[in-house]
């Protein structure tokens, strides 16, 4: 079990250098990622390489049994590269260049910059190669800005739409260019769509898609350079969980592992279900374990910080990724900087570099780590229940969100929380996944429905599966224009439903619903559902306009079923009685019911299973427990229930027997 800090020795002396690496050790710590912004340190002048202090560092953490990650250090240019080559620095949608001087400045279709973070990716990994602690790379740092319009930009989004769509017709025709006359004679007529409220929504979208494929085709150029160089280490990136501008299951794809930086302490502590949503997306990237690059060590903030971490809570927030499927984890940072932007961003230690209460924790924690490890081993989150993932209609409905604010992630948080807090676990998954092994699979929001997934999710309701959909699904074609049928299009019959109409619920108004789902209120949007075939769960009783059609339904279809909510309800206690309603029909059981506040999830393998609690609230919670537990935390047979502290967390290794092991993975 890899835990540990992110580290900057180049902003302290070196007489410090030794003082950290002791303290690290004797907090448990075990690994530190340096140098991802440090490429001037590294080639102060065009060609010319310092690793000397490099060298130096990774020598006294070594002295200490700590390893090394290092980042390719291209997210923040020297301010050589930004002088002798101004067409390195990417331009505004104005015209105007990206001044030098904060991060992430670079144009990615710069074939100078590609070339000279080559040049600083090739000499770092080939001198890092054959040192005995650096075990790993991290790419670049938070792919995802800066977006550029220069010129160069749009010669090569000209020629990425050439590649796609091979003739000018297909173009016109996937755009719909034909709308206000906006036919492109040459591919030189393409423009760069820069405003959202006036631009064509189908060329919006694939200047987002081409977008994305820069950074992974950048990312592209380092991964072949390690490789080469340095094939001993893994590679890795810290993405942002539920960050929306790339498509990050094709950045994930020549990673060894997925790592992420998870920030969830801000405001008033709340159970962290962005948090545990935005693991799992991460665990679904490549279908394996991550690591947690950068974690809340401390208050936050750049201009003002926000709130401290509250005794316990830095434990809270770390065993919640472990219990996600997090295998190594990092504290962002060590030590709070002194100097620049992030003075206000404070780490495990304060400015004044003494061990305090933030240290003592993490040390704590770092010590249940390592007793925990060998239980660890080979264990993953195995889940019974798919979300569909799909950034195709992330990016859709941020150009056109359809009633006011409808985004993809708030759809889909909505019916995630309800799983969270029924305590059974659940898998991110791409649209193209294999979903014959998920008893329920949930498309929240589905705007953009191409007809052969359209026709998958058909096949999988027909053949035993249970399919949860809800408004705005399947409005959209993969290119963003709208589908020429009724909705819900090609889901019509595993749905059972016909959707002729639909309408926004003004700010001031809200519709009761009610049915076997309970009293609710819906508000922003509803679909007008006429059954076809499908069974009504919920009605609008007292809209006269919306009397004769439905606010959910669930309809037979072959050996499964298909849910359709057609609108969006303000009571959480609603999406609870649905879920468990989709428990019920896919035969899911969860292996105990939380209390509130008091998240669940497995981490099983091939000899274990491991049940994880965490008490995300501020007063004790008593969970009644399954028998044949083992405590591993108190290293004791648990009893009939727990107790947990505000904060407190708790993990159980289930007794080896056959019929203790039913009990638990009849949920996995």
């Amino acid at each position: 079990m890899y835990v540990g800090v992110d580290y900057y020795p180049e902003h302290w002396p070196r007489a410090r250098w030794e003082t950290d690496a002791r303290l690290m050790q004797e907090a448990g710590f075990n690994v530190v990622r340096l140098a991802e912004f440090a490429w001037v340190m590294l080639e102060p002048d065009e060609g010319r390489f310092t690793f000397d202090w490099l060298d130096d560092a990774l020598a006294v953490l070594a002295d200490h049994g700590i390893a090394a990650i290092l980042g390719t250090p291209t997210a923040v240019m020297p301010a050589w590269v930004a002088r002798k080559y101004p067409e390195t620095l990417a331009t505004r949608d104005t015209g105007a260049r990206i001044t030098w001087g904060v991060r992430k400045n670079n144009c990615f279709t710069s074939g100078t910059y590609r070339l000279l973070s080559e040049r600083i990716t090739r000499a770092m990994a080939t001198h890092f190669a054959a040192t005995p602690n650096v075990i790993g790379w991290q790419t670049d740092n938070e792919f995802g800005h800066p977006k550029c319009y220069c010129a160069t930009c749009r010669a090569e989004f000209q020629d990425w739409l050439r590649a796609k769509y091979g003739t000018l017709d297909a173009l016109n025709a996937a755009w719909g260019l034909h709308f206000w006359g906006h036919l492109v004679g040459t591919w030189g007529e393409v423009q760069l769509p820069v405003e959202p409220g006036g631009s064509n929504p189908s060329a919006l979208l694939d200047w987002q898609r081409f977008y994305s494929w820069l950074n992974v085709r950048f990312q592209h150029d380092q991964v072949q350079i390690l490789r080469a160089a340095a094939p001993d280490h893994f590679i890795t990136h810290n993405c942002m969980g539920l960050f929306s501008d790339l498509n990050y299951y094709d950045l994930a794809a020549e990673l060894d592992h997925v790592s992420w930086d998870n920030y969830p302490v801000w405001g008033v502590p709340r159970v962290m279900g962005e948090a545990a949503a935005a693991a799992d997306v991460m665990r679904g990237l490549k279908r394996k374990n991550f690591w947690i690059m950068e974690q809340s060590a401390g208050p936050g903030g750049w201009g003002s910080f926000g709130r401290n971490p509250w005794p316990g809570e830095l434990r809270l927030v770390a065993y919640q990724q472990l219990a996600h499927g997090a295998d190594g984890q990092i504290w962002f940072r060590w030590r709070t900087c002194t100097a620049g932007r992030e003075q206000y961003w404070h780490g495990l230690l304060g400015h004044d570099g003494r061990p305090l209460r933030r240290y003592r924790e993490a040390a704590q924690t770092a010590a249940e780590y390592h007793r925990l490890a060998p239980h660890l081993a080979g264990t993953t989150v195995h889940a019974d229940v798919a979300f569909i993932n799909d950034y195709a209609s992330i990016w859709a409905l941020q150009i056109q969100p359809g009633f006011e604010g409808n985004t993809y992630h708030a759809a889909l948080q909505r019916y995630y929380d309800a799983f969270l807090r029924a305590g059974v676990n659940v898998d991110m998954v791409p649209p193209d996944a294999d979903l014959s092994a998920y008893r329920i699979v949930v498309a929240a929001d589905l705007h953009v429905l191409p007809d052969a997934l359209a026709e998958r999710l058909a096949a999988y309701v027909h053949g035993g599966g249970v399919l949860l959909a809800d408004c705005r699904t399947g409005v959209k074609t993969e290119t963003n224009l709208c589908h020429d049928r009724t909705l819900p299009g090609l889901l019509a019959a595993p749905l059972g439903i016909t959707i002729e109409e639909y309408d926004v619920v003004p700010t001031e108004l809200t519709y009761a619903i009610d049915g076997t789902l309970g009293a609710c209120n819906a508000h922003q949007y509803v679909d007008w559902i006429t059954p076809d075939g499908a069974a009504v769960l919920a009605r609008y009783p007292d809209a006269w306009q919306l009397a004769e059609f439905a606010a959910v339904t669930r309809n037979r279809y072959g050996a499964g079923a298909g849910y359709y909510v057609g609108t969006v309800v303000q009571e959480p206690a609603f999406y609870d009685a649905l879920i468990a309603d989709l428990f019920a029909t896919a035969g899911v059981t969860p292996l105990l019911t939380p209390p509130p506040g008091v998240e669940v999830s497995v981490r099983a393998g091939d000899d274990t299973t491991l049940l994880f609690l965490l008490n995300q609230t501020q007063e004790p919670k008593t969970v009644a427990l399954p028998a044949g537990l083992r405590d591993l935390l108190a290293e004791a047979d648990a009893g009939a229930s727990v107790t947990l502290e505000r904060f407190g967390v708790a993990v159980y290794a289930l007794e080896k027997t056959p019929d203790a092991h039913h009990r638990l993975e009849r949920t996995l």
